[in-house]
């Protein structure tokens, strides 16, 4: 039961403290040392090259910003890999992920890609998950180590999949959480606060029965506007710009909403369901 974690930004440090809380032996390396402090008093080891903690055990667990990141503190140390798996959970796109793949076979390691959909504090809680991609018989052979973090949503042998998932639903993220603020920015210009908002923001943003209703319909290209039309949308996204206008809020979220709706009603969907932008979106 060991383990090296390399890169302890906020998750990383969270996955630390979970091998630790299981009762691992656990090698951390981060290149500013002292961001290992706290693991170390808890009883981490840390490592003082990252020859040292690749070598340290035949799974390291990669958390960095990116795979340029990733490169620049692996290659130094590439001789070290030889032999390893790494379970790569750090962010970057699909193809970036397919590449470093390779690169890291060519080295003698193994790369399961991974894409955590959890923050921080949800390390190694019960509803936690992450995306994997790669070699299913690396990720069989580590499987309980890895299930110290999140279950398994294990995607195929593709090692761009992983990346692949976790984009999409980073886009969803920010998209919608941006779409929050800018609604809650428009609450507080009107003297409404973020804790009164509060329960009506979170039965606004419960997307559930909408996702539910229109997945079958995008899978079949179903784009009827029978339910809701184009040109509704764009009637609607008028209002709430000028809403945002006169509450002296910046419109420029929801204009450019508003910008693609009037695209697909240019693009002869202004009677079809909103579901028709994703054929605006492919092209």
């Amino acid at each position: 039961m060991n383990v090296a974690v390399i890169g302890l930004g906020p998750m990383g440090q969270a996955m630390a403290g979970a091998y630790l809380a299981g009762g691992y032996d656990v090698t951390v390396w981060n290149r500013t040392p002292a961001k290992a402090d706290d693991l170390v008093a808890r009883g981490a080891k840390r490592a003082g090259s990252v020859e040292e903690a690749l070598t340290a055990s035949d799974l390291v667990v990669l958390s960095l910003i990116d795979y340029d990141a990733m490169y620049a503190v692996l290659e130094p140390a590439a001789p070290a890999l030889t032999g390893r798996t790494v379970a790569n959970l750090t962010s970057d796109t699909p193809d970036r992920a397919r590449e470093a793949a390779r690169w890291m076979a060519e080295r003698g390691a193994v790369q399961i890609t991974g894409g955590v959909q959890v923050p921080p504090p949800m390390i190694g809680t019960p509803d936690a998950m992450t995306y994997y991609s790669g070699p299913e018989v690396a990720i069989e052979a580590h499987r309980s180590t890895l299930e110290v973090l999140t279950g398994i949503d294990y995607l195929g042998e593709d090692p761009g999949l992983a990346a692949l998932y976790y984009q999409i639903g980073i886009d969803m993220f920010w998209t919608g959480l941006a779409g929050y603020l800018h609604g809650q920015a428009v609450a507080e210009a009107n003297g409404i606060s973020a804790e009164r908002f509060l329960p009506n923001a979170v039965k606004t943003m419960d997307f559930r029965y909408f996702l539910e209703f229109y997945a079958p319909r995008i899978a079949a290209g179903h784009h009827e506007g029978d339910v809701d039309r184009i040109s509704m949308g764009v009637a609607s996204l008028e209002h709430v710009v000028h809403t945002a206008r006169a509450s002296g809020v910046d419109d420029s979220l929801p204009a450019a909403l508003l910008e693609l709706f009037r695209k697909g009603a240019a693009a002869g969907h202004g009677q079809d369901s909103l579901t028709s932008l994703v054929d605006v979106l492919r092209r």
